[in-house]
């Protein structure tokens, strides 16, 4: 039989801290939970969201992470906590009720163009992300089945993924209309078999990397920390619609200069210059007035 052991580990977000198994917790998957209600799926998220405390669960292949609100300090719980998942591990209760990856996954899937001609947008009717990742070749699409399987097409030059849709790339060598219904059923049928999309420790990194990145937006400038909100309320929507992503780099504040980072779709189209300089530049001066000049683009 096996024997848990939990390991407390902070993390960079004060706010959240990990209790790492000595053991598999889940075979297949990366669950996120925000209230009960969502997790009934699992056992173990439903009991921790007793705990008065907790405001996020967090379930991974070796670990269980918790977002806290501010009622309390971990240094005054996380003892509790972690003997507490001992004794739930240790009875042998499930931590989620998992489906079988045999199972086909009902989903249909359509193509929308991109303002960039060398992008086809091939959007799912569920969320199949949890987060944005983007792929320059097949090396770095090692740790995604769905992007190796693209990049097995001579033609596909980059692999962008978001919440429910992948943007491709291609080389000019083909011609979307010869290969568009293709590529979309080839990707629906590799979705709806149950194959891993991306694997569970890169999606575990991701999130981590998130909830850094929103710790250290708090060490930002005022200005920065405003261009940052506008770029995420007003300006992604737009672009990921598109089949792309903006990301906030930095904020010069001698030049009035603002770095974005451009993914996806949106890096290197023909028509992303206009629209930084005419849509997103105009937004920033037009809401922080003297405080941008201009506005400058690096393709992801």
């Amino acid at each position: 039989m096996k024997t848990y052991d939990i390991t407390i580990i902070p993390t960079n977000n004060p706010a959240i801290v990990k209790f790492e198994s000595n053991q598999l917790l889940v075979q297949d998957g990366y669950y996120e939970y925000k209230n009960i209600d969502e997790a009934k799926n699992s056992p173990l998220a439903q009991q921790l969201f007793h705990l008065p405390f907790v405001k996020t669960v967090y379930i991974s292949a070796n670990f269980v992470a918790l977002e806290r609100f501010e009622i309390v300090e971990w240094q005054d719980v996380e003892a509790d906590v972690k003997q507490h998942l001992v004794e739930y591990l240790n009875s042998g209760a499930p931590v989620v009720q998992e489906e079988t990856s045999t199972k086909k996954v009902p989903v249909t899937l359509y193509a929308e163009v991109t303002p960039n001609p060398a992008v086809m947008k091939f959007v799912a009717n569920k969320r199949l992300f949890p987060a944005t990742f983007e792929f320059k070749n097949i090396d770095e699409a090692a740790s995604s089945k769905l992007a190796t399987f693209l990049f097995e097409h001579p033609f596909v030059k980059e692999v962008f993924m978001d919440e429910n849709y992948i943007s491709i790339t291609k080389y000019e060598v083909a011609d979307w209309q010869e290969i568009t219904m293709e590529m979309r059923d080839k990707i629906r049928n590799f979705i709806a078999e149950g194959n891993e999309l991306i694997s569970e420790a890169t999606v575990a990194r991701e999130v981590e990397k998130r909830e850094e990145e929103k710790q250290s937006g708090t060490h930002l400038d005022d200005t920065s920390k405003q261009i940052v909100d506008i770029l995420e309320q007003y300006v992604k929507p737009a672009v990921a619609s598109d089949g792309g992503n903006i990301l906030f780099q930095s904020y010069e504040q001698e030049s009035k200069t603002v770095n974005v980072i451009l993914q996806g779709a949106c890096s290197g189209c023909p028509s992303s210059t206009f629209t930084l300089k005419n849509g997103i530049e105009t937004m920033l001066k037009n809401m922080l007035g003297d405080k941008v000049d201009q506005v400058v683009a690096i393709n992801g």
